[in-house]
């Protein structure tokens, strides 16, 4: 679910998730923001979701409150400014990151190694020392799936995966332990992912009936 949807705290000064995303955001600013044209695709349908729907529905329901007595006790007011608060922070960071998109399609040719050994957007099988196999797909940061097994460019695994090919071993350094990983197989395909859908709770929300 979309940090702008996220449940906020009574005290509108609290709002760590969206300090952290800030936070987050800044330290990425520089770094190449390399993701599949779908991620790419779920960011802009999210961010567009934003601008035209989801903040247009929460400035109605802030200025609806507004006329109704003293705003600093007015419990739809003060929700209504932290969702705000929350929806333009959730905007910057999605902005920021689409500005920083270097799109990589895994299922675009390849040639040579790109086409035979680990880069971004691999699908990869490999076996540890005890033989039991894992695979991976390597994508952007907007696009971890741990349950699917979706796993960061950045990430310590991917690092050490990357440019090796099947047949080479490789070690993957771990706080607390090293691990040595053979490379079985490496495909270039398409990675499914879940397009964009309107968060549960959101303002832009029909009324259920």
């Amino acid at each position: 679910m979309s940090k702008a949807f996220t449940k906020e705290s009574d005290n509108e000064d609290d709002e760590p998730d969206l300090a952290v995303e800030e936070s987050a955001s800044d330290e990425l600013a520089g770094v190449k923001n390399y993701i599949t044209p779908i991620g790419l695709q779920r960011l802009r349908d999210e961010l567009r979701f934003l601008l035209t729907r989801e903040r247009p529905a929460v400035t109605n329901v802030v200025a609806w409150a507004a006329g109704n007595g003293d705003r600093s006790e007015n419990a739809d007011y003060q929700y209504g400014k932290r969702r705000l608060r929350q929806i333009d922070r959730r905007i910057r960071f999605l902005t920021r990151r689409i500005d920083a998109a270097e799109v990589v399609d895994p299922e675009a040719p390849r040639a040579g190694r790109a086409a035979t050994h680990v880069f971004f957007g691999a699908t990869v099988r490999y076996a540890n020392a005890a033989g039991t196999e894992r695979v991976v797909r390597i994508v952007g940061l907007d696009e971890i799936d741990l349950d699917r097994n979706y796993i960061s460019w950045m990430s310590p695994l991917a690092r050490a995966l990357t440019k090796a090919g099947p047949g080479d071993t490789v070690t993957l350094r771990a706080p607390g332990t090293t691990e040595q990983l053979e490379i079985l197989e490496v495909r270039y395909e398409r990675i499914p992912m879940e397009p964009f859908s309107q968060p549960l709770g959101a303002e832009s929300s029909p009324p259920a009936r």
